[in-house]
């Protein structure tokens, strides 16, 4: 039993890195710290406790997560600091070498982090303490929205797929999967908090199933079917896992909103090869094609992976042409990063940084035209959007079913509600469309 009275008047602030899996995860600490007593401190205010959740997907994230450690400990020089994620379950030496840090707490411990925070709190600090384990096993629940409209449900962690540039199944574990009863019951939970949208997270969520002997379809069948949630959306699936049952599915469901997130990588099938993917270009054009057959409107972004060893100018046009041709929305491009231990290292032919840039541009104007071309065919139309809350000094906005961002007037009684607006065209900035007035 955690004698909470120890948590009386405390202050914590939560910084995370990285993908909406952590978001998630980080979310559901911070309601395990507020259910204690431990309030978030206000802007400015001096915390007594930090949580950092890093990322490393990327050198440059390492960088960044290293960074936000300072950083916090340096804005917050009392405070208990723990750290935890990728990057700590990867190098909890190197974490804890960082002054000021005080705990380093691996995947398998984040459920138990009032435990240490307890015991923290009554001993004297004396030396780092690592937890961060190597052996991944269980599977730790995650459902909160933080400071968001939308809800994050994690329904899968970890993955068995060794792609050759990738450090995840390192830091994540083997795949592994909540039940399909368990993940029902939390949905229902947030219809009865008021939530009415929820994101599906996981590392492989197609992989859905292997710890339990379930399969995603089941488990989407069985969240279509949960009163009070309007909308759900998959934050992205590996191509060779999206079967055609499941895009029939979300075609016809009364919840699942048309917007898909596939990861492609590379659209040259020689580098698709060196990065040991599970699929290959015509592979990933068909799921493509079928997506676009039941749902023409559907916004589909895929991520793409610039300058792996290996990807000579030849393939990186291979990818570019690929991607130009696709009937996608658009593109998260990411620069290779150098990852130690990874296979892709005794890959030959290494790109220069200069030129991993100048492809990472060439994507990236292709991604905005793309998604400017995706948005401009739905101007004029009347859609439904999830209005969320934003910053006092900007204007709200939501979400159409196919992820096409709305610009409305700022009414804070709005908030988490599906409004029918009627679009008018582009906001100043082109990243948004506006509305007729009401």
């Amino acid at each position: 039993m955690i004698d909470t009275s120890v948590f009386q008047h405390k202050t914590a602030v939560y910084y995370t890195l990285g993908c909406k899996l952590n978001f998630s995860e980080t979310s559901t600490i911070g309601k395990l710290l507020s259910d204690a007593g431990i309030r978030t401190a206000r802007r400015g205010e001096q915390a007594d406790i930090c949580i950092i959740n890093t990322c490393s997907v990327t050198e440059v994230a390492d960088k960044k997560c290293r960074q936000a450690i300072h950083r916090l400990v340096k804005q917050h020089p009392d405070a208990t600091v723990v750290v935890t994620g990728c990057y700590a379950q990867l190098n909890p030496e190197a974490v804890a070498e960082i002054e000021g840090v005080d705990w380093v707490l691996g995947a398998e411990q984040k459920k138990d982090i009032l435990t240490y925070l307890s015991n923290m709190q009554q001993s004297s600090r004396s030396g780092v303490h690592t937890s961060a384990l190597k052996d991944i096993r269980s599977f730790v629940p995650s459902c909160s929205r933080g400071d968001r409209t939308r809800y994050f449900l994690k329904v899968q962690d970890g993955c068995d797929y060794y792609c050759s540039y990738c450090t995840i199944p390192m830091a994540r574990g083997r795949s592994r999967n909540g039940t399909v009863v368990s993940l029902v019951e939390q949905a229902r939970q947030v219809a009865a908090e008021g939530g009415k949208e929820i994101v599906l997270t996981g590392v492989n969520i197609g992989d859905f199933g292997k710890a339990t002997g379930e399969t995603l379809y089941t488990l989407v069948q069985a969240l279509d079917e949960v009163e009070g949630i309007a909308r759900y959306r998959i934050s992205s699936i590996e191509p060779d896992l999206l079967t055609d049952e499941l895009i029939g599915f979300v075609a016809r469901s009364r919840r699942f909103m048309p917007h898909f997130h596939i990861p492609l990588q590379s659209g040259s099938d020689e580098v698709l090869r060196l990065m040991r993917r599970r699929y290959d270009t015509a592979l990933f054009a068909s799921k493509v094609k079928r997506i676009k057959q039941v749902m023409p409107d559907a916004f589909i972004g895929v991520d793409v992976i610039v300058g792996t060893r290996g990807e000579t100018e030849e393939r990186f046009e291979q990818t570019r042409r690929f991607l130009k041709e696709l009937d996608i929305t658009q593109l998260h491009v990411f620069s290779y990063s150098e990852r130690p231990g990874t296979q892709a290292l005794k890959i030959d032919h290494a790109v220069s940084a200069d030129e991993k840039h100048r492809r990472s541009r060439l994507l990236l104007d292709l991604s905005e035209e793309k998604t400017h071309q995706f948005y401009a065919r739905h101007i004029g139309q009347t859609v439904t959007i999830l209005a969320e809350h934003s910053r006092p000094d900007h204007p709200m906005h939501g979400f159409t079913d196919n992820y096409i961002r709305v610009e409305i007037p700022r009414n804070g009684a709005l908030d988490n509600q599906l409004i029918t607006v009627h679009t008018k065209g582009f906001n100043d900035d082109k990243t948004a469309l506006t509305i007729q007035p009401w």
